[in-house]
């Protein structure tokens, strides 16, 4: 198991999601740390055809252009990330490990998730299921509210056990 405790991120820190990748990418190349550096080396490498600019090019057609490291956005990065943890636990999964050094890596640069009991507090609080048709139109300001660190089967789950 590769030490990751100098890699990864924290919302709270302050630092954009872009500056922090960047700099743990240069500290694990000087402490030949290959899984920190081939990990962040794979999440860099999905920007330009993930995280694009739509733009019209002279001719009035559409295009896109990647985006600059300065208009790039945490969301957008977490979302790419979310992406590679997706297809590396269904590779996980197909090969029957419960984790690799790679995911957690990879997790390490997503925001904290919300708890199943943070989820059915703030929605007991904030949510009146009466006001809904079924239980599930309450996921999107549930999810809304807490962004990319609630899991939607998370919420799906919270919701149906509110109204069991």
């Amino acid at each position: 198991m590769s030490d990751t405790t100098t890699s990864g991120w924290n919302e709270a820190s302050g630092i954009p999601l872009i500056v922090k990748l960047r700099s743990d990418l240069k500290a694990a190349i000087l402490g030949r740390n290959e899984t920190v550096k081939g990990a962040v080396r794979i999440i860099i490498s999905e920007f330009p055809t993930k995280i694009t600019q739509p733009i019209t090019l002279e001719s009035g057609k559409k295009s896109s252009r990647p985006k600059q490291d300065a208009e790039i956005t945490n969301d957008e990065i977490i979302t790419v990330i979310m992406g590679l943890c997706k297809s590396e636990k269904q590779t996980l999964e197909f090969t029957g490990q419960p984790t690799s050094d790679y995911l957690q890596v990879l997790e390490s640069y997503l925001p904290r998730m919300a708890t199943e009991e943070e989820i059915m507090t703030w929605a007991k609080e904030n949510i009146d299921l009466s006001q809904f048709k079924s239980p599930m139109q309450a996921m999107g300001p549930i999810m809304k509210h807490f962004g990319k660190s609630a899991d939607g089967n998370v919420v799906k789950k919270v919701l149906g056990s509110m109204v069991g």
